[in-house]
């Protein structure tokens, strides 16, 4: 039935599924004609008839924000503006909090004009055409929006499609839900980064397939975002900005100023002083925001109030649990921004990392002073995991879809952050169970350990080699919720992974209704990464360790249908199933807890309460039982009382 429901939405876009007000379909007036302009100039005005012209009639609209990407201005009490124009730059409007702009038919909000007078250099995906000179005028049309200070906003991590099939799944997931919930109350879809995964010839079907919402969506750009046959940094995002609009730009809704930057430098060869950067090495990208944006950034919220919430989004993490000790992957000038946001409240919104991650003022991981110029974290930033997890690896769920478990344990899926005022809420939702699901629970025992290890082993020697024999399979695990008297004496406990938690969740496990200690295996004060088996979440591991799919092949198919491919056509084929690649692998993480089983456990059937409560004092439970047995019983048929 759910397929029929999204096929119907696909065909006419009308359904409660749809966000109030998704008719709004135009563009930017511009005008051309007569002597070149040589400022920016025009008008933002409140377009009654909804036709997307300045017509007779038509009220300019005062102190509307207007920016050319560095210089910031408010529009005049008749709406008009002026600003200096250089050869390549984006001209934009801010859209005020009571007013929306128009969209595409792709719900790609139109409050940009590309002004890019020689067009791009000759790049593989087409960049942006000549625009010639200066326009003699650029109108925004706006009109009312009643969404008040009460709304929702859903974010996605890196969707990194690199094919067809891909963004099929994209379809079945992000599509899907999009066509069956209802978004009335839903103001925008943010996508962090890595939309596409290196083929942007790809964007045209996935906006066709996100637009099933009738919810705005909002894009920055991620390193997979790139025209990566750009020679340098001002064209490198020329094919993004074709499709949708800025790299870095603002908008309102209610009281948040949301400020969407690029942080990905490419190619930074020669620029940045990291090794990776080198003149002499490959073209490669870093995080880092440059100067003339931190210039429009501050020029930008000169016009905001000190007491509105200000959301950042970036792709690339600010700073990061998973990569804290790697500069490539956080923000170089994470303290510039630091003191450009002082003093206000802020929440920032990353991806990029495939993993979902809190990080809370005053948190902080070695590697982050060396690599971002910071120590504790200054303000709260979500990382917000990936809508296509573990890079769509995996064998496939009961949706069809790779299971693609990330590499800190989440399940893939996506944030619904609720903004009321100043203040929000967020939630992780995953897709493949209802927001009241947030995490899962296993049992680290030896017998967890000693397999662990030799999958560790084994992948950091032979990862990603399918026609070799792994030496363990998740079938050597045998039942994992089944513990022996020797692995309760030996140290066993319960590893909860709660994939939206944070220093301030609170994990609660009763064993027959006997409260036991849980405490978060990372305590965030500067210490590096635990890693290992000790630190290693067992229901994650389990579901990564063996992946039957890469085996599959047929006489009709061949190597054409044999497996299949992540990344640029990687092949993830052959004779035996094995893991996901060691750097895959959730040997850590930033919101595990671990809870010591008590070695005195009798023989039998027990029962297992695992409760979380949230920052914001939600609380989830689950209850499951697990036995003690003496020994491990013969987990097959006993085929020695069959024998005549």
């Amino acid at each position: 039935m759910k397929y029929l429901i999204f096929a119907a939405a696909l065909i006419i876009l009308e359904s409660s599924a749809v966000a109030k007000d998704a008719s709004y379909i135009g563009s930017v007036e511009v005008l051309r004609g007569g002597t070149p302009a040589e400022r920016a100039r025009g008008t933002v005005f409140l377009d009654t008839n909804r036709n997307s012209r300045l017509d007779e009639g038509e009220t300019g609209m005062a102190n509307v924000i207007v920016s050319n990407g560095r210089e910031v201005v408010t529009t005049y009490l008749d709406g008009t503006y002026a600003l200096p124009a250089y050869d390549d730059m984006n001209l934009f409007i801010t859209r005020p909090a009571g007013y929306t702009t128009p969209v595409s038919e792709e719900m790609v909000p139109q409050f940009y004009y590309i002004h890019k007078a020689e067009g791009s250099p000759d790049l593989r995906f087409g960049g942006i055409d000549p625009t010639g000179p200066l326009p003699q005028a650029i109108n925004f049309p706006l009109i009312p929006d009643n969404t008040g200070n009460s709304f929702s906003c859903l974010i996605f991590g890196d969707a990194q499609t690199y094919t067809h099939t891909e963004l099929g799944y994209v379809r079945e997931t992000a599509g899907t839900l999009l066509a069956e919930r209802d978004n009335s109350s839903t103001e925008c879809l943010i996508f962090a980064g890595d939309v596409m995964g290196d083929d942007l010839s790809l964007y045209p079907r996935f906006k066709r397939i996100i637009a099933i919402g009738g919810v705005p969506q909002y894009f920055v750009g991620g390193n997979h975002d790139l025209d990566l046959d750009a020679q340098s940094d001002q064209h490198s995002f020329d094919t993004f900005r074709r499709e949708w609009g800025p790299e870095y730009y603002s908008f309102d809704i209610g009281r948040v100023h949301f400020v969407a930057l690029d942080n990905v430098r490419y190619p930074c060869n020669g620029l940045d002083p990291h090794p990776f950067c080198s003149p002499e090495r490959k073209h490669t990208y870093n995080g880092v925001i440059s100067k003339r944006q931190l210039d429009w950034l501050e020029n930008d919220l000169n016009k905001v109030p000190m007491d509105t919430l200000i959301v950042l989004i970036a792709h690339i993490p600010f700073a990061s649990f998973t990569d804290s000790t790697s500069a490539k992957h956080q923000t170089d000038n994470l303290h510039e921004l630091y003191r450009i946001v002082d003093g206000r409240p802020v929440l920032a919104l990353s991806g990029h990392t495939h993993t979902t991650e809190q990080i809370l003022p005053g948190e902080s991981f070695e590697g982050w002073q060396q690599h971002t110029g910071t120590g504790p974290a200054q303000f709260h930033q979500i990382i917000s995991g990936a809508l296509s997890g573990s890079w769509w690896a995996g064998d496939l769920d009961n949706q069809g879809i790779p299971h693609a478990t990330q590499r800190l344990g989440a399940p893939r899926g996506y944030y619904r952050i609720d903004f009321s005022g100043t203040s929000y809420t967020d939630t992780y939702i995953t897709f493949h169970a209802g927001e009241d699901t947030q995490f899962h629970a296993g049992f680290n025992t030896p017998r967890f350990r000693d397999w662990a290890q030799k999958l560790l082993d084994y992948t950091s020697e032979f990862g990603g080699q399918w026609d070799r024999e792994p030496t363990v399979t998740v079938n050597d695990l045998g039942d994992m919720r089944m513990l022996t008297l020797e692995d309760l004496e030996g140290g066993s406990w319960v590893s909860v992974n709660v994939w939206n938690g944070s220093r301030d969740s609170a994990v609660s496990v009763l064993i027959d209704s006997k409260e036991i200690v849980a405490v978060r295996t990372q305590a965030g004060q500067g210490e590096d990464k635990h890693k290992g088996v000790e630190f290693a979440d067992p229901v994650a591991l389990a579901r990564q360790s063996t992946i039957g799919r890469v085996t599959f092949r047929s006489a009709d198919g061949g190597d054409r249908t044999a497996g299949f491919t992540t990344w640029q056509g990687v092949p993830w084929k052959g004779q035996h199933p094995g893991p996901f690649e060691r750097w895959m692998l959730t040997d850590h993480s930033s919101h595990l807890w671990r809870a010591d089983l008590p070695a005195e456990l009798p023989v039998g059937v027990h029962t297992m309460t695992v409760s979380t409560t949230d920052r914001y004092g939600r609380t989830y439970q689950d209850t499951l039982s697990f036995e003690v047995v003496d020994t491990l019983p013969n987990p097959g048929w006993q085929k020695n009382l069959w024998r005549h």
